[in-house]
C-alpha cells in the first residue's frame, strides 16, 4: 500500500532536483537564523553559495549531538518561539536532553511522513491502530499517533504499559495494527500466553516496530508469537521522530522519505563518505524542516544503504536494518562486539527464550563477557546435564561469531527484566576511565 504515490513513486533525476532545491533552502536558513551552524561553515571555510546540488552535501561540517547539547534549549532553533508549536526532547538520560521544536508546517509534514510509514505497514483507513509507543516528550507516541488519524485509521492511544489491559484491549476493540517497539510486543506475547489467550484469535494483522535496533531473527519469533507481519521503522528526535524511514510489505530494507533527509552512509573512522552498500555510520541531512533544520546529522547508527529500485514501486533510497550503534560498542579483550551479534545467535538456539542480558565485568586485569539468557519452561525442568549441554553449546556459537571465548548463563524463565520502552540489554560493570 503507497500512501503519496507521486511522491513515493519520484524518477530518482527527478528527486534529486528536488533535494537540491531544498538542500539550498535549507542550508540558506540554517546560515541565516542558527549562529551555531554559521559559525560551523565560516569555521570550515564555506558559504551557502557553495552548496550547487545534493552531491556538495560532502562540504558541510557534521552536526553531533554535543552540537544539541551545548545549544540547550533552543539555541538550534532556526525560527522565533512564538512559531514553534511543539516542543519534544529525547530521555536526557546521560546529562541535559536533546530539544527540538516543529512549526504548524513541519507537524504537517510530521503527519505526512508517518502516513507514509503505517501505510508501509500495511494499514488503511479501515484499521483499529493500538499505539502502545510513550506519549510525551518522547516522539513515537504522537508521531504514530498523527499518521494514524493522517490516513484515517482508528487510533487507540493506550501508550505503554499495563501489558493485560493492552490484551484485553487488543480482543474488545478488535485492534488490527500495534505499534510498540520489538522487545515489548515479544513481553505482550508472552503475557498473552501466560493468560491463555489464543493469538489466533486475534484481529491483529500488522505491527509497526521500532526505537531500538533488532534483527531479522527477532522479527521472525515476533511474527510467529503474535501471528502477524512485522515492519521495522526507524526515526530518532533530532531528525523528525518516527517518519524518517520504513520498511514497506516487502521487507527488503527501509524507504527513507529522501524528498524530506538526504542520507548517507560514512566510515565512523575516516568520516569520508563510502559508496552504496558499504557498511558504515547513518548520517542525515534534514531538507524541509522549518524549526530545527539538521545539517549531516551522525546518528552513531550503524547501516548500509542501497540505492536499487524496491520491488514495490517506491524509489527512495533503502537503509538496512541499523546493526548497532557506534556509542553501543563493546570492546573485549581488543574485539568489537556488538549486542545484535549476540542477539542474532540467541534467536537460533532452541530452548531459550528471546530474553537476554550481556554483562561485562574485569577480572585480574582482563575482560570477562557473561551472556545471561533465559531458557524456556520445558528446559529449566531438564536434568542438570541438557542445561550445561545447551550452555556450552550457545557459548561455543557466540565465540565462533565474536571470536573470543564467553560465558552463557542459562536463568529461569521471567528472571530478566521486561521493558515497555526500550529494553537494557548491557551492564559493563567495568571500571570507568
Amino acid at each position: 500500500m503507497i500512501w503519496n504515490p507521486e511522491v513515493e513513486c519520484m524518477p530518482i533525476e527527478e528527486r534529486k532536483k528536488l533535494q537540491t532545491r531544498r538542500l539550498q533552502e535549507t542550508v540558506w536558513r540554517c546560515y541565516t537564523h542558527v549562529p551555531a551552524y554559521r559559525k560551523k561553515m565560516q569555521d570550515a571555510g564555506i558559504t551557502p553559495d557553495d552548496i550547487r546540488s545534493v552531491d556538495d552535501l560532502k562540504l558541510l561540517p557534521f552536526t553531533t549531538r554535543d552540537d544539541l547539547r551545548d545549544s540547550y534549549p533552543f539555541g538550534m532553533f532556526a525560527v522565533p518561539m512564538e512559531d514553534v508549536v511543539r516542543i519534544h526532547s529525547s530521555s536526557g538520560t546521560t546529562g541535559k536532553p536533546k530539544v527540538v521544536g516543529y512549526t504548524r508546517k513541519d507537524v504537517d509534514t510530521w503527519s505526512e511522513l508517518m502516513a507514509r510509514t503505517i501505510s508501509c505497514g500495511g494499514a488503511g483507513k479501515h484499521d483499529i491502530i493500538q499505539n502502545a509507543y510513550g506519549y510525551g516528550l518522547f516522539t513515537g507516541g504522537l508521531g504514530i499517533h498523527y499518521g494514524a488519524e493522517k490516513i484515517g485509521a482508528t487510533v487507540v492511544p493506550i501508550s505503554g504499559g499495563n501489558t493485560k489491559r493492552q490484551i484485553m484491549i487488543m480482543q474488545d476493540f478488535g485492534s488490527t495494527m500495534i505499534a510498540c517497539t520489538p522487545s515489548y510486543a515479544l513481553f505482550i506475547a508472552e503475557v498473552a500466553e501466560e493468560e491463555g489467550v489464543d493469538i489466533q484469535k486475534l484481529p491483529l494483522k500488522f505491527g509497526i516496530f521500532g526505537a531500538e535496533p533488532w534483527t531479522d531473527n527477532m522479527r521472525k519469533e515476533i511474527e510467529r508469537r503474535l501471528q502477524i507481519r512485522a515492519t521495522d521503522i526507524y526515526g530518532l528526535s533530532e531528525v523528525m521522530g518516527p517518519g524518517v524511514a520504513s520498511e514497506c510489505e516487502a521487507q527488503d530494507g527501509l524507504h527513507v522519505f529522501d524528498d524530506h533527509f538526504v542520507p548517507e552512509i560514512i566510515d565512523p573512522i575516516t568520516l569520508e563518505p563510502v559508496a552504496p552498500g558499504t557498511p558504515g555510520e547513518l548520517v542525515f541531512t534534514s531538507l524541509t524542516k522549518e524549526a530545527f533544520p539538521i545539517l549531516r546529522y551522525r546518528t552513531r547508527d550503524l547501516s548500509v544503504l542501497n540505492t536499487a529500485q524496491c520491488t514495490c514501486g517506491r524509489t527512495h533510497a533503502r537503509m538496512g536494518r541499523i546493526t548497532g550503534r557506534t556509542d553501543d560498542m563493546l570492546i573485549i579483550r581488543g574485539v568489537n562486539v556488538y549486542p545484535s551479534q549476540i542477539e542474532s545467535v540467541l534467536l537460533e538456539a532452541e530452548g531459550v527464550a528471546p530474553h537476554y542480558l550481556i554483562v561485562v565485568n574485569r577480572v585480574d586485569s582482563l575482560d570477562n563477557l557473561e551472556v545471561w539468557v533465559e531458557v524456556s519452561d520445558q528446559v529449566f525442568t531438564d536434568e542438570v546435564k541438557g542445561l550445561e549441554s545447551l550452555s556450552r553449546k550457545i557459548a561455543a556459537s557466540i565465540e565462533t561469531v565474536l571470536g573470543i571465548s564467553v560465558t552463557v548463563k542459562l536463568v529461569e524463565p521471567r528472571t530478566i527484566e521486561r521493558s515497555e520502552g526500550k529494553a537494557k540489554r548491557v551492564v559493563d560493570n567495568r571500571p570507568k576511565v
